[in-house]
């Protein structure tokens, strides 16, 4: 395991770490508390060190299986917690410091933790981002030992620059793959002068970048990438990034041609983030201890090529750029 600094928070944090979405099982099948317990442990145990868990995975069952895990373990592992999400209709008059004082007290009893070692909001309206005193509320929690650090997730660039002007703001959770590039173009120029951390999410396009799916694949009716595709339930670019299913399976057809030889092309995925050395950790999900070791798996594969980053690049260019790159 290779660790890098996560912004002005001062922690190493592991290159490949661990999202907890999905991490007691598939999406709407109920959550498998003995699943959950071995696939972060197996993580822990390769030198996963930060885990990004959110109140709202599976009603708070995911924060509660990070924190028994990570209670038990006698290594030190960050725990990055959201909030936000819960408020219904989710819009900019559901957000108060107080309402979002009382989410960060509910995680902290159900992971069992003394403090969050980071909090962040939870992908809010774009309106949330120009409200200091919801920012500021959080330099009380950190005053009162709740938490350790802020920081944001966010659907779109202009969100991630916005939030980042404000101080205490020391990380951003951010979209960003080789069908989702738009962020290395200013946004992360601007977090580095700021010492930002960038928490890199979806980081294989919810599974399209692993080139196992075909026209023929299905999806479970709890799974976001069956009821989502147009953004039915929440942000559409949440779901295969945002991108055409059937586009995205041709685009990926052009990366293996593209490609010969590189096999894993999940790991190529990953290689091809952590070339920027802006992003301090990627979270790709697990819902099996097997897509942990697949994604740790990186680090024994061949370094990319710049023949191949660019071919990986021109595939964006070529199929993907003109459908999203404006969106997000």
């Amino acid at each position: 395991m290779n660790y890098r600094l996560l912004g002005k928070t001062g922690l190493k944090v592991s290159e490949i770490s661990l999202g907890t979405w999905q991490v007691g099982g598939k999406w709407g099948s109920g959550f498998d508390h003995e699943n959950a317990d071995y696939i972060i442990n197996t993580a822990i145990d390769k030198g996963v060190n930060f885990i990004d868990t959110a109140d709202v995975y599976e009603a708070g069952l995911s924060e509660e299986a990070v924190g028994r895990v990570v209670r038990s373990r006698s290594e030190e592992v960050f725990v990055a917690s959201k909030c936000g999400r819960q408020i219904n209709p989710h819009v900019n008059a559901g957000y108060t410091p107080d309402v979002l004082q009382k989410y960060v007290e509910d995680s902290l009893q159900r992971t069992g933790l003394e403090a969050l070692d980071l909090i962040q909001l939870h992908c809010p309206p774009t309106e949330v981002y120009y409200r200091p005193e919801i920012f500021e509320r959080f330099e009380r929690l950190k005053e009162q030992g709740k938490i350790k650090n802020l920081g944001v997730s966010v659907e779109k660039v202009e969100e991630a620059l916005k939030a980042i002007e404000y101080p205490n703001v020391t990380t951003v959770q951010i979209i960003f793959n080789a069908f989702r590039q738009r962020p290395a173009e200013l946004f992360f120029k601007e977090a580095q002068k700021r010492q930002v951390g960038i928490i890199v999410r979806v980081p294989l396009a919810s599974g399209l970048l692993t080139g196992k799916f075909s026209a023929s694949t299905r999806f479970e009716a709890g799974d976001h990438r069956q009821f989502n595709r147009q953004g039915e339930a929440f942000d559409k670019g949440e779901t295969f990034s945002g991108i055409d299913y059937e586009l995205g399976l041709k685009a990926v057809n052009a990366l293996k041609a593209a490609l010969p030889g590189r096999d894993n092309l999940a790991a190529v995925a990953l290689q091809w983030i952590l070339q920027y050395e802006a992003v301090s950790c990627i979270i790709p999900g697990a819902s099996r201890v097997e897509q942990v070791e697949s994604n740790l798996a990186v680090f024994g594969e061949t370094p990319l090529t710049a023949e191949e980053t660019a071919a990986i690049n021109d595939v964006y260019q070529k199929y993907i750029q003109k459908e999203v790159h404006h969106l997000w």
